[in-house]
Parts: C-alpha cells; structure tokens; sequence
C-alpha cells in the first residue's frame, strides 16, 4: 500500500484530474519498467511508486508524457 505521496498531492499535480493522473503515472511506470527493470527488482521498489514519487516531485509533468 502506498502512503507517500498522497493522492491529494498528485492530484494537484493534474489540476485535480483523476483521468489525467492514472495515465501520466501509467505511461511512466511503463516507461520505467522497460528501462529498469533489473535495477527495480534489486531496490525491490515498483516503477508505479517510483513514477509517483517522480510527479510528486515535479521530476515528471502531466505535459512532459
């Protein structure tokens, strides 16, 4: 289960858009997962938390994908 980072904060993130939030986060984990896929099974992370992590931070805008 995933506690950080809230809904709330990616939300505001896709101006509170819930469609647009699961197909940026989606097209990045994808992205993630076919470049890193070793790298993730070792840190035993999964892309769709990374991808999160990423658009909470402002890494990854909803324009960039």
């Amino acid at each position: 289960m995933m506690i950080e980072p809230s809904i709330d904060k990616l939300l505001d993130k896709t101006e509170n858009n819930k469609y647009v939030l699961c197909n940026v986060i989606t097209k990045r984990a994808k992205e993630i997962e076919s470049v890193r896929r070793l790298e993730l099974a070792d840190k035993d992370q999964k892309a769709i938390s990374l991808a999160c992590e990423e658009i909470a931070d402002g890494k990854v805008k909803p324009s960039d994908i």
